[in-house]
């Protein structure tokens, strides 16, 4: 998760991967935290660690199935294609990761494993939390997209008639998850 505002699709997408079963590596952007703040009610701790045993708790899930990483844990497996992900999800997404993802600067440990999952060829959602788009944007989206990875605007459908805001996160998320066959 980056610092875009939208930060519940990134924490609604957490919840339901570790319902199903999912094992999840997690990082967090520090912009990421200060939004989780200013779009939730939630009060993250702000170590790795205690924000793993924060969600493990939050989601009653089981020890081993959530990792979360700092942004220079270059150790982290997903840090290698040897230990590369099934597949990818930034969500939300800044306009500034997506950029230096498809500039190819891995400066922290969310461009590296975007990096790391282009070359390896696995699936990388990149769940843009941006408008308008400007010209840089709009490369930076193709030249993504001819690199492999799915550029996904989290632009709700309304043809569901969404009653609550958790419906509306709930439809981004089942997209999200229809893009990995999930």
């Amino acid at each position: 998760m980056t610092g875009a505002s939208g930060a519940q699709y990134g924490i609604r997408l957490l919840e339901v991967l570790l319902k199903q079963g999912h094992r999840v590596y997690l990082m967090l952007s520090k912009p990421a935290q200060v939004v989780i703040g200013m779009d939730t009610d939630l009060k993250l701790p702000s170590r790795p660690k205690e924000i793993q045993r924060f969600f493990e708790q939050r989601f009653d899930v089981a020890e081993g199935q959530l990792f979360v990483f700092d942004k220079e844990e270059w150790t982290a497996p997903i840090a290698s294609g040897t230990g590369a992900a099934d597949a990818m999800i930034i969500c939300p997404c800044t306009s500034g990761t997506m950029g230096a993802i498809a500039a190819g600067i891995s400066n922290n440990l969310i461009h590296r494993a975007a990096d790391v999952a282009l070359k390896e060829r696995k699936p990388l959602l990149i769940v843009l939390r941006e408008t308008p788009y400007s010209l840089i944007h709009l490369e930076n989206m193709l030249k993504l997209t001819q690199a492999g990875a799915t550029i996904m605007p989290s632009n709700p459908g309304f043809y569901t008639h969404p009653k609550t805001l958790e419906d509306i996160f709930d439809f981004m998320v089942g997209k999200i998850l229809d893009q990995l066959n999930l």
